[in-house]
């Protein structure tokens, strides 16, 4: 059930890249049923398709959505989450950069705008550099996507712009 769930997840990241929103809702509908874990993993992958596509509240409500889902967790269990300690908790084979894995330069991506869409005035800069680090330069999109952050972050006159 998990497999499908995940193949249906990504089978609608695709279609929205493509541009057939319809068809990835349906087939973001389609991934979640099943366990709750599974259904706020697909969550948390439809969140970023509005993250990426510049409709951040969008995105917000499903990452909340995505959030209650996989349970209540404290504020201080989320920051200690975004600092790291989600990369140390995953098992050595689901931290590689697959669709269904959570590699570290998707990790630090992922902070990047997390820490710039919660104004965190420490740590933008840092998961902005290491995910330039890791990151390919033929990766355009994502390494535009930090260059945002790091803009938005400088515009806002914080730590965390370059």
């Amino acid at each position: 059930m998990r497999t499908a769930g995940q193949m249906a997840g990504m089978t609608a990241i695709v279609l929205y890249d493509l541009g057939s929103r319809r068809e990835s809702r349906a087939w973001f509908a389609t991934a979640q049923s099943g366990n709750s874990q599974l259904h706020a993993w697909v969550l948390a992958r439809e969140a970023m398709v509005p993250l990426n596509y510049g409709a951040p509240r969008a995105g917000a409500g499903l990452a909340d959505q995505a959030r209650q889902a996989a349970g209540h967790q404290q504020t201080e269990q989320a920051h200690a989450a975004l600092a790291g300690a989600l990369m140390e908790r995953l098992p050595e084979g689901e931290r590689s950069d697959t669709w269904l894995t959570y590699g570290e330069q998707k990790h630090h991506v992922r902070l990047s705008h997390a820490f710039t869409t919660l104004a965190d005035t420490r740590r933008p800069n840092e998961s902005q550099q290491r995910a330039l680090e890791l990151s390919a330069p033929s990766r355009t999109m994502t390494r535009s996507l930090l260059h945002i952050d790091a803009a938005a972050c400088s515009h806002r006159g914080r730590p965390g712009g370059r």
